[in-house]
């Protein structure tokens, strides 16, 4: 189960967005958003949460609390923990960390050229509710309704 992120790990944080995220550079001809994020802000705003596999990091959350409901801002999981279930239990967490904030929704969105995202956003429940352009990035918006 993840933890808060500590202020002394915003350069881990930072650092596992960097490579878990490096392989869509080419594919978005620039930074990702969540590779530009200020992560010891989030951690101080208490948004940040680490997930680790026998001490190594191998997952971020940072999640924010909205009008809206909880929004899912990022999820990442470092590429030597890739295809071990990480991300899922994540997500899992998230359902359930927004059900105990008491929030009837998770949304977030991500970029329209990660449809490997969509699809997975897609298969756990998650529908697309619009496209838009925002600082620069084609976006997919999603939400998923808690029973």
């Amino acid at each position: 189960m993840p933890r808060l992120a500590r202020a002394e790990e915003a350069t881990l944080l930072r650092s596992l967005v960097r490579d878990a995220y490096a392989h869509y550079m080419e594919r978005l001809d620039r930074e990702p958003a969540p590779m530009t994020d200020d992560y010891a802000a989030r951690i101080a705003a208490g948004q940040a949460w680490i997930e680790e596999q026998d001490g190594v990091a191998a997952g971020v959350l940072v999640l924010e609390d909205t009008a809206e409901g909880l929004m899912l801002d990022n999820i990442a999981i470092a590429p030597a923990f890739r295809g071990k279930g990480i991300g899922r239990r994540l997500l899992d967490f998230v359902e359930a960390e927004a059900r105990r904030r008491g929030h009837a929704r998770i949304h977030l969105y991500t970029n329209e050229k990660m449809v490997e995202n969509v699809a997975i956003y897609t298969r756990l429940g998650y529908a697309e509710t619009h496209r838009a352009e925002q600082a620069g990035h084609s976006r997919v918006f999603m939400e998923k309704r808690l029973a």
